[in-house]
């Protein structure tokens, strides 16, 4: 490696079988170079394997920098929305395109989980079925296996309660898990997430595909079936109706993090590759309950949670509305402390995107508001090829 003496490669990476109580646990340790440079970071990665419910085991990948360790802080949970897992939502591995990264760089200890029916997590059996029947993996099974990781990073970390940070419907999650369980969670943090706070809903809601034809006000799952197969392709259409029509698509998103998108998203499944176009599955349940909250349905009572809690939301983001926001702020009545926050002029996808689209102000806010360094410690300098 150019302007290097540690005499490994990038690629070189010690691996380690272990068992942790009764039940073997994968962990890969890995000291990551930096993104696209020749320096070694302090940043590592370590995967494992969290028991949950009776055959069910949950992925969680623990990101942490070792040199930036801040005694006492949170520990925070990442929890992934409706289709892409977490690796791929929060763990890109290029520059700009990992949240969990720069966390771990300001302190934190960070876990990315995968739900069941995602990414590393035990799929149930019908996923290996033709997608017909009842839709897979509601909130409810979600929210133990949030309960198996709380224990499990708890345990492993000595801290007595955890952060959540969830995307979209990873916000619903999280916040339904500390609505249920609120003496283990001391910060909530819900980004672009639907809370009931409206009837209407022009993407979501009634008149849309999520409404069952036949049935009006009930979901469709004979159309959308028990789960979906989603292409690099649908990622991106999703994506890129959320911006500007007539604006470059890579002022706003840097065309490295949004092929890594898709990259990863589609290699989280092991059956992904066989198909054409390449696919990944994910379960319908996520869906199920987002149509539901879209028309108005209230599946959890914020009132009950007790920690500090912190409100994102997009301003062009499709998939939470304001009235989600003043709702919450009403039901939150308990809480530490409530803030709400509108990151102007970003989208759906704004962890992802550009620092000044509004990825900046997200980084910022969550960090003051866990207590962390207020910017990520600095990144090693790259050193000059040749240079010694």
């Amino acid at each position: 490696m150019a302007g290097s003496d540690a005499g490994v490669s990038k690629e070189e990476v010690e691996v380690h079988i272990h068992r942790e109580g009764a039940s073997a646990v994968r962990t890969l340790l890995l000291l990551s170079a930096l993104l696209g440079g020749g320096a070694w970071a302090e940043v590592t990665r370590a995967e494992f394997l969290v028991p949950s419910e009776e055959g069910i085991e949950v992925s969680v990948r623990e990101v942490k920098d070792t040199g930036m360790q801040v005694s006492g802080l949170a520990p925070l949970i990442l929890l992934h929305g409706a289709r892409v897992p977490g690796r791929a939502s929060f763990d890109l591995p290029v520059e700009g395109g990992s949240l969990a990264e720069e966390l771990a760089r300001a302190g934190h200890a960070v876990y990315i989980m995968d739900a069941r029916g995602y990414g590393g997590s035990t799929r149930p059996l019908a996923m290996s079925t033709p997608a017909k029947g009842r839709p897979l993996v509601g909130s409810h099974e979600v929210v133990q296996d949030v309960n198996a990781v709380v224990g499990w990073v708890k345990a492993r970390t000595g801290q007595r309660r955890v952060g959540l940070l969830g995307w979209a419907t990873g916000g619903h999650w999280a916040g339904m898990y500390a609505s249920l369980h609120p003496d283990n969670v001391s910060h909530l943090v819900m980004l672009n997430a639907l809370y009931a706070g409206s009837a209407v809903h022009p993407r979501l809601g009634r008149g849309t595909d999520f409404e069952d034809p036949k049935r009006p006000g009930l979901f469709n799952a004979e159309g959308l079936g028990a789960y979906r197969w989603n292409t690099g392709a649908s990622l991106m259409a999703v994506w890129d109706q959320t911006l500007p029509p007539e604006e470059d698509k890579a002022k706003a998103r840097d065309p490295e993090v949004a092929a890594a998108f898709q990259r990863e998203a589609l290699a989280s499944d092991p059956l992904g590759l066989s198909r054409t176009p390449a696919a990944f599955r994910a379960p319908s349940g996520a869906l199920e309950d987002s149509f539901y909250l879209a028309t108005g349905r209230q599946l959890w009572d914020a009132a009950s949670i007790s920690g500090r809690v912190l409100i994102l939301r997009a301003e062009n983001d499709f998939w939470s509305r304001p009235e989600d926001v003043t709702r919450l702020q009403e039901h939150l009545v308990h809480a530490a402390s409530v803030k709400a926050v509108v990151l102007p002029g970003a989208t759906h996808f704004v962890h992802l995107e550009r620092p000044e689209r509004g990825r900046r102000l997200l980084l910022d806010e969550v960090l003051r508001f866990t207590g962390a360094r207020t910017t990520p410690a600095a990144r090693p300098v790259k050193e000059a090829s040749g240079s010694k």
